[in-house]
């Protein structure tokens, strides 16, 4: 009930009735517990032009907050999101280059606090704080195992520390899975149930969602797409494959073809993420200006991620493909000019139903939206046991 009154921005009793199935009687009941805990509130009467006006039941923004962080390789960004999806507060920052774990951690702290603190919300209604980070991840123990792209971070107990130095409650997932969370959470009631979600930052990977449930995989790090192979002729991987997406359309590999070719000048001083993103920036307004060769190889990129989006889409029978992350502002525009057409004439399905390819409404932010929706989405699942009746 709460979903559909949130998902709808709005909803009565009578209609929570046939949204549910559940009697009236229950919806009464239900209601009334969301009203005494101040989640929702009665919002004015609306009439259809049929029986009695009815009164609108909506979310109170108010009643509750979670806290989001997004760590990536080259950008740390901490949100607080209110129950109705407002972002109220948001910092970001580059990731602190050549760090120990600790000191990172330690900088994160810093930044939530100071995020909190600006916020004056009051701490008692956060209900916990959501982390997307770099796969793999033990979900389980909430350590980050040793992500390809965040260097000395090898089984890092992220969680624990975050939770220890905050006194709350702490969730860790993986960033492509939190993205996915997010558009989740935000989507209208009657949206596509079954989509993908491609993620843009230091790295690429995919956040899916079944049957409108979020997928996890059994250890929690499904989604890794970097060894489907989209140029057989392509560069090695350490995988043992050729022309994998990992090493064909992830920033790094990008720019470093954008720089064997002359396309743009070698003005890195090695792999760090903000070297890496101006230097994608820079290829990107090339290609803007119309140098012949940077839109090639952006073109070639497009193709290449349209292959990977292929292989998601006919193994998944996806409705939709969203497209977003960190990196999205400067490639984004390229991408949806080639995958959508690209896309549907490498899908087995096209004859069947259609795929509608589109970007994130929830721009760069997206990760560290899904952190925190990911601490809404688990405190206000119902569960079975909040329909019993308390007895005396």
């Amino acid at each position: 009930m709460l979903d559909q009154i949130r998902r709808s921005h709005g909803h009565s009793r009578v209609e929570l009735a046939d949204t549910t199935g559940l009697s009236a009687q229950t919806v009464s009941n239900i209601v009334q517990r969301l009203l005494d805990a101040g989640i929702v509130e009665e919002a004015g009467r609306t009439s259809s032009g049929r029986g009695k006006p009815r009164t609108t039941l909506r979310l109170v923004g108010s009643s509750r907050y979670a806290v989001g962080v997004h760590l990536d390789p080259g950008l740390i960004t901490v949100v607080v999101l209110s129950i109705d999806g407002e972002v109220i507060a948001r910092h970001a920052r580059a990731t602190p280059a050549a760090q120990a774990p600790a000191d990172t951690t330690a900088v994160l702290i810093q930044d939530i606090e100071m995020v909190l603190a600006g916020s004056g919300i009051d701490r008692t209604r956060i209900v916990g704080l959501g982390v997307a980070a770099p796969g793999p991840i033990d979900i389980q123990r909430g350590i980050v195992l040793d992500p390809p792209n965040l260097a000395g971070w090898d089984r890092v107990p992220l969680r624990d520390a975050i939770a220890d130095a905050t006194g709350l409650t702490v969730m860790l997932e993986k960033d492509v899975t939190a993205a996915a969370v997010a558009e989740k959470w935000i989507a209208a009631p009657g949206g596509a149930q079954n989509f993908a979600f491609l993620y843009l930052g230091t790295g690429l990977g995919v956040g899916l969602v079944i049957g409108d449930e979020v997928v996890r995989g059994g250890s929690g790090n499904a989604g890794e797409i970097g060894h489907i192979v989209v140029d057989p002729d392509g560069l090695p991987c350490g995988c043992g494959l050729r022309g994998c997406i990992a090493v064909s359309c992830a920033p790094l590999p990008l720019i470093e073809e954008a720089e064997r070719r002359g396309v743009i000048a070698a003005e890195r001083s090695g792999d760090d993420p903000t070297e890496v993103d101006a230097a994608l920036t820079r290829l990107v307004h090339l290609a803007d200006g119309g140098d012949e060769a940077a839109e090639k190889l952006l073109r070639e990129c497009s193709e290449q991620v349209a292959r990977a989006l292929a292989v998601v889409s006919n193994l998944l029978d996806v409705d939709r493909i969203v497209m977003g992350g960190p990196l999205w502002d400067r490639i984004g525009e390229t991408l949806m000019d080639t995958v959508p057409t690209r896309l549907d004439e490498l899908r087995v399905a096209r004859g069947v139903h259609p795929v509608t390819v589109s970007d994130t409404a929830l721009g760069s932010d997206v990760g560290a939206i899904g952190a925190a929706c990911l601490i809404l989405d688990e405190a206000l699942t119902p569960r079975p046991t909040s329909l019993l009746v308390p007895t005396a």
